[in-house]
C-alpha cells in the first residue's frame, strides 16, 4: 500500500485534468500570426541563469486532411546571443500533436485538453561547445485569448536541471 501511494505521489498532472478549464486552447488558433514571448531559465536551485525574448511567426494549413503548423521562432538572449528554431506541428487526432524541429531528437508528443497543452520531447542543447540531450516536460496554459503561460522542466537521466518559464502574448 505504501509503495502504491509513493508511486502516485511521483506522478505528475495529466492533461485530462484540465478538460473543463476555460478558455479552451485551440493550438492552430492561438499560434497563428505574430506572438511575442518573454522568458527565463532557472537552474535547479531557482537562480535565473538566462533571460530571453522570442518573436514567433506562425501559420497553419491543411495537408492531407490534417492541420499542420509552422512556428518560426527567433530567440534573443540577455547575453547577446541569438537562436532560431522552426517547429512543424501536426494535429494527428483531436487534441493530439507531434512536433518536429532541427534540434529536437525524434518527435515531440503533445496532448491538449481545456486550456492546457503538455509536450514531451528531447532537445539537443548546445552548452560550451558540447551537445547534451535533455528531456523537456513542457506545460502551456491559455489564460486569455491573447495570453499563454508556459512552464517547462528540463532533466537528464531523471535529474532535474532547471526550468524554463515563458509568457506569450498574441498580437
Amino acid at each position: 500500500m505504501f509503495c502504491s501511494l509513493l508511486l502516485l505521489g511521483c506522478t505528475g498532472p495529466q492533461v485530462s485534468q484540465y478538460a473543463n478549464e476555460k478558455p479552451v486552447l485551440d493550438l492552430s488558433e492561438y499560434f497563428s500570426g505574430t506572438i511575442d514571448a518573454y522568458g527565463i531559465f532557472t537552474d535547479r536551485s531557482g537562480v535565473v541563469v538566462k533571460r530571453f525574448s522570442v518573436l514567433i511567426q506562425a501559420n497553419w494549413q491543411t495537408i492531407d486532411g490534417k492541420k499542420v503548423g509552422t512556428l518560426d521562432e527567433s530567440f534573443d538572449y540577455s547575453d547577446g546571443s541569438k537562436q532560431k528554431r522552426i517547429w512543424t506541428l501536426t494535429e494527428v487526432a483531436p487534441g493530439k500533436y507531434i512536433g518536429k524541429a532541427d534540434d529536437v531528437v525524434g518527435e515531440a508528443n503533445g496532448s491538449s485538453a481545456g486550456n492546457a497543452l503538455n509536450w514531451a520531447y528531447t532537445l539537443a542543447l548546445p552548452v560550451d561547445g558540447t551537445i547534451y540531450h535533455v528531456q523537456f516536460d513542457d506545460w502551456m496554459y491559455l489564460m486569455s485569448p491573447k495570453v499563454m503561460v508556459n512552464k517547462a522542466k528540463m532533466s537528464k537521466f531523471g535529474f532535474e536541471l532547471g526550468e524554463v518559464t515563458l509568457s506569450f502574448y498574441k498580437r
